[in-house]
């Protein structure tokens, strides 16, 4: 899983004391106040009101699919059953042998056999479902059957895909990698005016976007048999972004006491 961290957005920061709130009404830009609009506060209750910062973060991550299934498809026509039957089931106890020695577990194995009556003759047809997690596996076993059975085995294209889990994950990183930027965006604006950063009073995603592969894709991906698989992971890559609004409390710096 790769984080890819988007540039940071435009923040407008202003300390207000509690008190003076509606003031935030009427701010122009640049910072300056509506004529009219600038109230007294006692300095008493200014000092006591609290001080805030409004700061926004965003973040984008992307996660490369972590399953990916390939089809093996065997079938067999003859004048007899048990001919065609006979047929199928060779090549068929072959390819689970096969797929044992190289590691495969027999749970991500699902195996599906069809059998009917054609004119004058029998036909069969078997599919082998595999569902991979190493993609350099699901390529030398793919590529080891294509050179070890007979044309009549046809072998699928891969099709690449993300578990729930791995996408629910991925939205809840999202989001914090977007708090914790917001954080440091906040963090500094303190210290740079020479006030502590508080505790946060609002935490609240306001935009989220979820899409697969890249934008430039988009157009290729109508033509995923032409795509190798490399190109076929690119594009079904999720890609999630988020975007936070966490209001911080702000503290003045606290005095260092002198030893008497």
């Amino acid at each position: 899983m790769s984080l890819q961290q988007a540039p940071q957005s435009r923040v407008f920061v202003e300390l207000v004391p509690w008190a003076d709130r509606g003031r935030e009404n009427n701010v122009v830009s640049g910072g300056e106040l509506l004529p009219g609009s600038r109230r007294h506060v006692p300095s008493a209750q200014a000092q006591t009101a609290t001080r805030e910062v409004h700061v926004s973060g965003t973040a984008e991550v992307s996660a490369s699919p972590d399953r990916a299934q390939v089809a093996v498809l065997v079938s067999s026509t003859k004048e007899a059953a048990a001919e065609a039957k006979k047929s199928v089931c060779r090549r068929l106890d072959y390819i689970t042998q096969s797929l044992q020695q190289q590691g495969v577990q027999a749970e991500n194995v699902t195996v599906t056999k069809d059998f009917r009556r054609m004119e004058n003759a029998y036909h069969m047809e078997a599919e082998v479902c595999i569902t991979f997690t190493e993609f350099g596996k699901m390529q030398n076993i793919c590529n080891f059957l294509v050179e070890k059975l007979d044309s009549s085995v046809v072998i699928s294209q891969p099709q690449f895909y993300h578990t729930p889990g791995s996408i629910e994950n991925l939205r809840r990183q999202a989001c914090l990698v977007a708090v914790e930027n917001a954080w440091r965006k906040a963090q500094e604006v303190c210290n740079l005016v020479g006030q502590t950063l508080g505790k946060p009073l609002l935490i609240k995603e306001e935009e989220t976007k979820e899409w697969e592969g890249q934008i430039d894709d988009l157009q290729s991906s109508r033509l995923s048999s032409s795509l190798t698989v490399q190109q076929k992971i690119k594009s079904a890559t999720i890609h999630v972004a988020s975007k936070v609004f966490i209001t911080f409390e702000v503290k003045g710096k606290e005095k260092k006491r002198k030893n008497l």
